[in-house]
């Protein structure tokens, strides 16, 4: 404590109660393939409905991807999830800016010719719209070509026809502008950092996550102009008009209504289907609503929709503009219901270089805390990738399934080609490879599919820490029961295990009556040793990664016999508890003089040496049957055999 310079009472609190943590041993890690949901941006998903909902439904290019995270999920609730992309070739599905108008020509002559038109239509600079006549007119009437000259909403034209005497000609524009520019919006914060502020050149509004999925989606608004003969006013109580907050602050006509409509039927399998609807939503920057949140419709969209982004305001009729302070007056009407539906989304074709590149993001321990790493339907360059991460965080274990070719339809083949796989597989103990793919039905599409086992042998280690602890083997008929299997693409039979064993392959086999069963616990690790278990890997990471953190508020204390001490009595409790749950036979924590000698004390640091005997997991029983005489008394040959 300081020295006090006057007389005075100073109280202090020191905190010696640290102890070691527990951590986490479930967390699922992985990057695939998906058709929806947010791009290289780590998202945790606690079951599959949430998957779904987050990443689409599985189609038939990603369901070995989406599935291997699925399965995962069925055995436990923390999956890391990223989205891969080619952020070159994936593209975000953008509306139209042009929003539907019409006007009518009223004829009492003999014809007009060289008529001069004014039309206000949002069109970008450049673009041609068609127009043609629809109702009322007889005779000689083309369709008129008009190409915008101009970007500030007012399109001169000069089309050249012919109507009849008395005749009224009304025009509509048939075909709307899709969208000349490209817009890839990964995820909500790149979305707040380029787009939030407005751009007209990628129209009204996007799909919230790039896609050929979001060319589904179709929005439509209406204000208190154009509501009375909007297709979708069932869908809402009553017109839009002013908002009791324009109305107190002296402006009127903000409100308006929004619908967000799966048009294709993609999200939910039925076209037309109302997917988000926001009722008297205004066009004033400052709105709130009558619980004191933003009413401002971008803001609304931006906070509450999961399918589309704000980009830009519709060109307006006369009045203030949209996005003023509600203090400005009277906001512009539409000049015409607006229904815009999306297009240009584009799926892009992904590599094997994506999917690395998005696994790197699990390479910081310190920022992202993972335990299991899945690889799905993985090759080899991204299993090698994943293997790398877990080697270098040291606190992490990925999980292996051979290729699809090795298992499936592969007729006497697999332990052959399993091998060869195998032996391309860098040894470490921080890996796991099993030798299967499972048959199992695709609710989503009434199909079966062939899916890698990778992400339920990670399911079965996260399992096994929810009723047991890490350090419990998650294989043999106890724990290592394999969920949703129709059938095994091979089934291994015990010559089968005998070659595969050995060389780090861990069988998963069906048993008549006993259901399908991971059939062993070995890691990657060739050289033989304790950590060529998967209990003892994970018991070691658990240990190393509890004491640790603990170790962590030791930095920058003295080096001297309080502070070893303090470090001695936290270590020791902790591995006695995980001696008690059957982790460890036996420990011994050695932090003293014999240790930090001087020379270790002048370098600034601090040496605890932690000496572990590990639990081992039985892999192999021998039963012995021995018969004796009547006569023979069992001292005299037990043990002797």
């Amino acid at each position: 404590m300081g020295f006090q310079l006057s007389p005075g009472v100073n109280v202090s609190e020191i905190d010696l109660t640290t102890i070691v943590p527990a951590v986490a041993t479930s967390i699922g890690a992985f990057a695939g393939v998906f058709n929806w949901g947010p791009v290289d941006e780590i998202v945790a998903i606690p079951d599959e409905i949430t998957l779904a909902s987050r990443f689409g439904k599985p189609d038939i290019n990603n369901y070995e991807y989406w599935f291997s995270a699925a399965n995962f999920l069925s055995y436990t609730n923390n999956l890391k999830t990223i989205r891969t992309s080619n952020l070159l070739s994936t593209i975000s599905a953008t509306s139209d800016r042009l929003k539907i108008s019409s006007f009518s020509i009223s004829n009492t002559g003999t014809g007009y010719s060289n008529s001069n038109i004014i039309l206000t239509s949002g069109l970008v600079s450049g673009n041609a719209v068609n127009l043609q006549v629809v109702v009322g007119v007889t005779g000689n009437i083309t369709s008129l070509n008009i190409v915008n000259s101009v970007n500030d909403g007012t399109y001169d034209y000069n089309p050249l026809f012919t109507i009849p005497s008395g005749s009224n000609a009304s025009f509509n524009i048939v075909n709307t502008i899709a969208n000349t520019n490209a817009a890839l919006i990964k995820n909500e914060d790149q979305w707040l950092s380029n787009f939030s502020t407005g751009n007209t050149q990628y129209g009204l509004f996007s799909a919230r996550y790039p896609g050929s999925k979001g060319n589904s989606l179709q929005v439509s608004m209406a204000d208190s102009a154009t509501f009375s003969t909007w297709a979708y006013k069932s869908n809402f109580t009553s017109a839009p008009g002013t908002s009791s907050f324009a109305a107190a602050n002296g402006g009127s006509n903000d409100e308006l209504h929004i619908i967000v409509i799966d048009q294709d039927g993609l999200f939910t399998g039925v076209m037309g289907t109302v997917l988000e609807v926001y009722p008297f939503v205004s066009k004033a920057v400052d709105a709130k609503d009558d619980s004191g949140n933003t009413n401002y419709y971008k803001n609304v969209i931006a906070s509450r929709s999961k399918y589309v982004n704000w980009m830009c305001h519709p060109a307006q009729e006369t009045g203030i503009s949209w996005g003023n302070m509600a203090s400005a007056g009277v906001f512009a009407s539409l000049g015409g219901n607006i229904t815009t539906s999306f297009t240009s989304g584009a799926d892009g074709n992904i590599s094997t270089a994506n999917v690395v590149t998005s696994l790197d993001s699990f390479y910081n321990a310190e920022t992202v805390d993972i335990s299991l790493i899945i690889t799905g339907p993985a090759s080899l360059p991204i299993v090698d990738e994943a293997i790398n991460i877990a080697t270098s965080r040291k606190d992490c274990v990925v999980f292996i399934s051979p290729p699809k070719a090795a298992c499936v339809n592969n007729y006497g083949n697999e332990v052959n080609d399993i091998t060869t796989f195998r032996n391309t597989l860098t040894s470490t103990s921080y890996a796991v490879l099993d030798c299967n793919w499972k048959y199992q039905y695709d609710k989503y599409s009434d199909v079966y599919r062939w899916v890698p086992l990778n992400g339920d042998i990670a399911g079965l280690c996260a399992r096994t820490d929810q009723q047991r602890d890490p350090w419990f083997s998650p294989g043999g008929l106890n724990r290592g029961i394999v969920q949703n299997v129709i059938k095994l693409a091979w089934n291994p039979n015990k010559t089968d295990r005998d070659n595969l064993y050995p060389v780090g392959v861990n069988p998963v086999v069906t048993f008549n009556g006993e259901g399908t069963v991971l059939f062993g616990d070995k890691t990657l690790l060739s050289k033989p040793s304790a950590f060529d278990r998967i209990n003892v890997r994970r018991l070691f990471i658990v240990l190393e990664k509890a004491i640790a953190i603990a170790s962590k508020y030791s930095l920058f204390e003295f080096n001297d016999q309080f502070t070893r001490a303090q470090f001695v009595s936290m270590v020791e409790p902790f591995l006695r508890d995980v001696q008690g749950r059957r982790g460890i036979t036996d420990f011994k924590v050695v932090c003293d003089e014999t240790n930090n000698t001087g020379q270790v004390i002048d370098s600034n640091q601090f040496v605890g040496d932690i000496y572990i005997k590990p639990a081992r997991s039985i892999n192999f029983i021998q039963l012995n049957f021995v018969a004796v005489r009547t006569g023979v008394d069992f001292t005299e040959v037990v043990g002797k055999f």
